[in-house]
C-alpha cells in the first residue's frame, strides 16, 4: 500500500431528493459514516432541486398536498406505477431528470463512486443510452442505490445500478425475482443518524433532560417531521384517560401549529402533567431509548429507527402507497399494529403496555428485523473498500 494525500481519497457523490425527510437523512448518515472512516471528500446534491428548481418546488408541493389531502389518489398512482420498468415510457421519463446536471457534475467533481438515496437514475440511464462513439467522463463509475423503504417499487430497479443496499432479506429475494443477481444486493438495513449506531442506556439524567419519569411507561408519538399524522389530540386524550400512569412524549416536529394547539387543548386537563410536547428533536434516539413503544406514520427511516431501538410499533392510518405497504410488511412480521381509529389504537397500546409477556414478544419480533452492525457504517465501509480505500490507515490501494 502507498500512502496518498487527502486529495487522493476517493470522492463520493451522494444524490438525494427532498421529497420527505427520509432520503436526505439517509444521505447525511452515509456522509457522516464516510467521514468517520477517514474519508472527507463527499459531495451531496439534491439532484432535482439543482437541475430543475422550479419543477422541484412545484412537484414537492403537489406531493405533500396529495399525500395529506388526497392520499387515495397518491396511493393509486403509486400502485399503478409500482410494476413499471426502467425502459418503459414513464420510467424513462422519470430517469431523464437531471441528465444534464449529471454530465456537469461528472466533469466538475470527477467522483469515484455515486450513491443514490432516491430513484432518480439519470447517471446509469445516461450510460446505457449513450451512443457507442460518445465518451462520457468516468463512464464506468460505480453506482450504488440505498432503498429507504421496506416496500419495493420498481422505480428503484435499474440494470445500470452496480449494487443495492436494502432493509431486509425479503427485499433482496424480491430483487432476485426481478433479475438482480444476489451478489449485487447487500442487506444493510436503512442508514440512520450517528446516535443510532451505538446502544444507549437510559439514565436518570436522560429522563430529567426530557422531563420524564423513569417510574412510568413512556409512549412516544412521532407524527412526522411536518406533524401530519391525524387525530393526535383524540389519541392522546384516550391514552391519558384510559391509562392512569402512562406518559406521552409527543414530537411535533416543525409543526408549530400542532404544538400550540395541543398545549391549548390540554392545559386544563387533569393529566396534563403526563403529556410532554417537543418541537423538532435532533437527538431522537435518546427519546426512543426511554420509550416503551412508538406511535407513528410508517416512513421508512422512522421505522428503521424504531427497529434499531427495539421499539414495538403502532402505525396509525397509514397513507396508501409505500407507507401502507411498509406498515403491512412490519405487521406481517409481528413488529407493528395498524389501526384507523384513535380509540382502537389507544386500546391496543394500553393492552400491550399492561402485558409484560406480550410486550416481550413484540420486542423480540422487532429485534428479528435488526441487521448486524450499523447500516451507514456498513455501506460506507463497503463502498470505500470497493474504491480501494483502507479507512483504518487512511490509505488507498495502488
Amino acid at each position: 500500500m502507498v500512502r496518498y494525500p487527502d486529495s487522493h481519497q476517493p470522492k463520493v457523490l451522494i444524490l438525494y431528493a427532498s421529497y420527505g425527510e427520509g432520503h436526505l437523512q439517509a444521505a447525511k448518515a452515509i456522509r457522516d459514516a464516510l467521514e468517520e472512516q477517514g474519508n472527507n471528500r463527499t459531495v451531496m446534491v439534491d439532484l432535482m432541486a439543482e437541475s430543475h428548481p422550479w419543477l422541484n418546488e412545484m412537484t414537492r408541493r403537489v406531493y405533500l398536498k396529495s399525500y395529506t389531502h388526497i392520499p387515495h389518489l397518491y396511493g393509486w398512482v403509486y400502485d399503478v406505477t409500482r410494476p413499471m420498468k426502467h425502459n418503459s415510457l414513464f420510467g424513462g421519463f422519470l430517469h431523464s431528470f437531471g441528465r444534464d446536471k449529471i454530465r456537469k457534475l461528472l466533469q466538475k467533481e470527477k467522483p469515484d463512486a455515486v450513491i443514490h438515496t432516491f430513484p432518480f437514475f439519470a447517471l446509469p440511464d445516461l450510460h446505457r443510452r449513450r451512443p457507442k462513439k460518445t465518451v462520457l467522463p468516468q463512464a464506468s463509475i460505480p453506482t450504488y442505490t440505498v432503498i429507504t423503504d421496506f416496500d419495493l417499487h420498481r422505480r428503484w430497479v435499474h440494470p445500470g445500478i452496480g449494487r443495492y443496499f436494502v432493509a431486509t432479506e425479503d427485499m433482496k429475494q424480491e430483487l432476485g425475482s426481478l433479475g438482480i443477481h444476489p451478489g449485487r444486493v447487500s442487506v444493510s438495513g436503512i442508514p440512520l443518524a450517528r446516535g443510532f449506531r451505538s446502544s444507549l442506556t437510559p439514565s436518570f439524567e436522560l429522563y430529567e433532560k426530557y422531563g420524564l419519569s423513569p417510574e412510568q411507561p413512556v409512549i412516544l408519538l412521532m407524527p412526522g417531521a411536518q406533524g401530519v399524522m391525524p387525530d393526535c389530540d383524540e389519541l392522546c386524550r384516550h391514552l391519558l384517560e384510559q391509562h392512569p400512569n402512562a406518559q406521552i412524549a409527543l414530537i411535533c416536529g416543525r409543526n408549530n401549529v400542532l404544538k400550540s394547539s395541543m398545549a391549548d387543548q390540554f392545559k386544563h386537563h387533569a393529566a396534563a402533567d403526563r403529556l410532554h410536547l417537543y418541537g423538532y428533536v435532533n437527538q431522537v434516539h435518546e427519546l426512543m431509548a426511554l420509550s416503551t413503544c412508538l406511535v407513528s406514520k410508517p416512513g421508512g427511516v422512522t421505522l428503521a429507527e424504531a427497529i434499531c431501538a427495539g421499539l414495538p410499533l403502532f402505525l396509525y392510518k397509514p397513507v396508501p402507497g409505500q407507507e401502507k405497504n411498509n406498515a403491512r410488511y412490519l405487521q406481517s412480521k409481528g413488529a407493528a399494529s395498524i389501526a384507523n381509529d384513535p380509540e382502537e389504537m389507544a386500546a391496543a397500546i394500553i393492552k400491550l403496555v399492561n402485558d409484560p409477556e406480550q410486550l416481550k414478544l413484540s420486542e423480540a419480533a422487532v429485534q428479528r428485523l435488526q441487521t448486524e452492525g450499523a447500516a451507514a457504517d456498513n455501506i460506507a465501509h463497503h463502498i470505500l473498500l470497493e474504491c480501494g480505500w483502507n479507512a483504518k490507515f487512511g490509505q488507498r490501494y495502488s
